[in-house]
């Protein structure tokens, strides 16, 4: 079947909307005070002065969008033309904290120009077979961390950042490119330290949130934080030490059920949106609800699972953790990495 291009049908909205309105309510019902996006019409071409899409992406996920770093709101530049003003339907939610907060910081990365120069035009020719056979050359283009996306502008989706008290890591992927890590290093600097990661088994990196997450800090006691990990994407070895060297211990991810429950036929992510979930407290999780390996290995270290139904939500993005933005927490920016 060719791709849909356009507006999605609307029952599929119907569903994926049930769903994230439930989420919404649990969220309440938790004292969680919850803001939803002023969606535009996105189902229209856009352009500039070097380039035009047919239709633009959707507001489903702002973990995409913006990122809140200490007092900073910071916008991402993203990385695809369909994706160049999906900022627009959080302007309404940044625009009222900037009013009524006055130690509130709004940046934004420089939008990139996203013109040809920007992406390896050869990319996908060269990898159009990659699923099915791999050659020496596409080895040593991974090896060397070689993207679709190149250095000649910063520009980064804000779902390749983690962050871990006072340190943020970003992945390196098809979707962020160290010009702009360079860039978070520079802006942030003073404010938290910025670290480039890999994980050089992904052949088509993009966000972090399916392969890297945070889940519970290292303790006084000596009781050692926790990150999930994918088991087909380790973290490069040398990237590896910093967390060892500051007691996280790794618990690897089962492989997900959404592979025999079959994952909605348009949805563009991995089957490895099992990982993402969204932790509400170091002892409180969201999961979806058909992960039940999940459940278990997350039960079987301390944690209160909460089960929501969210596959219909999968084909606009991602899942729950894409959906949600951390605005504001009753937290302390800690150390977690004093051995550096």
């Amino acid at each position: 079947m060719n791709w849909p291009l356009g507006k999605k049908k609307q029952s599929v909205i119907n569903a994926a909307n049930e769903e994230l309105n439930n989420f919404s309510t649990i969220l309440k019902n938790r004292g969680i005070n919850v803001f939803r996006p002023n969606p535009i019409d996105f189902n229209t071409n856009i352009s500039t002065p070097t380039w035009s899409v047919e239709n633009m992406f959707c507001c489903v996920c702002p973990r995409d969008v913006v990122v809140t770093i200490g007092n900073y709101i910071l916008e991402a530049s993203m990385s695809k033309r369909s994706r160049f003003f999906e900022y627009l339907p959080y302007r309404n939610i940044i625009h009222e904290y900037w009013k009524n907060d006055k130690n509130m910081k709004w940046k934004a990365i420089p939008k990139p120009s996203m013109n040809n120069n920007m992406y390896w035009q050869g990319y996908w020719t060269k990898f159009d077979d990659f699923r099915e056979k791999s050659s020496s050359e596409q080895e040593n283009i991974l090896k060397a961390y070689k993207y679709i996306l190149n250095e000649s502008e910063p520009a980064f989706d804000a779902a390749d950042i983690t962050r871990c008290g006072k340190d943020i890591f970003v992945q390196h992927s098809m979707t962020t490119n160290l010009s702009a890590v360079k860039w978070l290093k520079n802006e942030l600097d003073g404010h938290v330290r910025v670290h480039p990661v890999h994980f050089p088994y992904d052949r088509e990196p993009s966000h972090i949130d399916c392969t890297f997450v945070p889940l519970r800090p290292p303790k006084t006691d000596g009781t050692p934080g926790l990150i999930f990990t994918n088991p087909e994407r380790p973290i490069d070895s040398k990237e590896k030490e910093i967390f060892s060297k500051n007691n996280w211990e790794f618990i690897t991810a089962p492989m997900p059920s959404n592979i025999n429950n079959q994952m909605p036929f348009f949805c563009q992510s991995s089957k490895w949106l099992s990982m993402n979930l969204l932790s509400l407290d170091e002892n409180t999780v969201v999961v979806e609800e058909n992960e039940k390996d999940v459940h278990s290995l997350l039960e079987s270290h301390g944690f209160e699972v909460i089960k929501i139904p969210y596959r219909n939500v999968f084909e606009f993005g991602g899942s729950i953790h894409c959906s949600t933005w951390d605005i504001e927490r009753e937290d302390v920016c800690e150390d977690y990495f004093p051995n550096q």
